[in-house]
């Protein structure tokens, strides 16, 4: 197993985005996508779940964590096509095939995307606590927890105060109130962010809508749902699973919008026994 990958040459995708690459060489690629406000750190708690059986590898999306700052391109990441178009590069780089996904939030559209992109690459998706709406939709009967002005002044209070938002907003996505420490840790992760990039990628995650392209990933996909998520919200959940042509949807025993981190064990055991190929 390996727990020291090497460093990837400079001026590659690899470096870019800081990837790592651990775990069996042999055993089923895993790419795990952390969502907005994190890093690749996220995943900490998942990870020792998956290194004995998979190839697992990890990157910072970009501006955020180990991310090449001189690489950003603010025009590239006001889509989230920009970060889909990422996914499949480190792919295509690193030679990847047959991989499972795993994006969390808003990362899970973003897979979707990549999906899109390059079929060929992707064996299956596996969507934590997705949404590909969070603004409402009155004449579609759709709630996707948050109204158009919700969003505005949810993007301007960023822009005017950056850490007093992290200490408002994180705990609100993190839930679990009783386990506090799990918020701060999360505003803490948001406050390594600059500012500006997280406000680009605030704006991509909150003012796109996926809807209709769901119905074209072709991908088998794993949705995973959690109870209490302020982000994604029961309606938003249901309408992905809906759209997808190939869904499964597991209920986790887990609360709030970051099962990975507040329960992680149950989180990897819904992945791992949804593999493809798996009895």
């Amino acid at each position: 197993m390996n727990t020291h990958p090497t460093a990837a040459p400079a001026g590659t995708a690899a470096a870019r985005h800081h990837v790592r690459v651990l775990g069996r060489p042999d055993g089923p690629v895993l790419l795990l996508v952390h969502g907005f406000g994190t890093d690749q750190q996220a995943w900490d708690r998942v990870l020792p779940a998956f290194l004995d059986g998979c190839r697992v590898v990890l990157l910072d999306q970009a501006g955020a964590g180990g991310f090449d700052a001189a690489a950003y391109d603010r025009a590239r990441y006001s889509s989230l096509d920009g970060y889909a178009a990422d996914l499949v590069a480190v792919c295509e780089e690193l030679d990847l095939h047959d991989v499972v996904v795993v994006g969390h939030s808003v990362s899970s559209m973003i897979a979707a995307r990549a999906a899109l992109r390059a079929p060929e690459r992707f064996a299956q998706l596996v969507m934590i606590a997705p949404s590909a709406c969070y603004t409402d939709d009155a004449a579609a009967g759709y709630e996707g927890g948050f109204s158009a002005e919700d969003v505005e002044e949810l993007l301007d209070s960023l822009d005017h105060n950056y850490l007093s938002w992290t200490a408002t907003v994180a705990p609100m996505i993190m839930g679990n109130a009783e386990r506090p420490e799990l918020g701060e840790e999360f505003a803490g992760a948001m406050r390594q962010l600059h500012p500006g990039t997280a406000r680009d990628f605030a704006r991509a995650t909150f003012s796109t809508d996926s809807r209709e392209l769901l119905a074209r990933v072709s991908t088998p996909t794993l949705v995973l749902q959690c109870r209490d998520d302020a982000l994604a919200t029961d309606t938003a959940v249901r309408e992905v699973v809906a759209r997808l042509p190939h869904a499964t949807l597991v209920e986790l025993d887990a609360s709030g919008h970051c099962p990975h981190v507040s329960a992680p064990a149950a989180t990897a055991a819904a992945v791992l026994a949804h593999l493809p190929g798996r009895p």
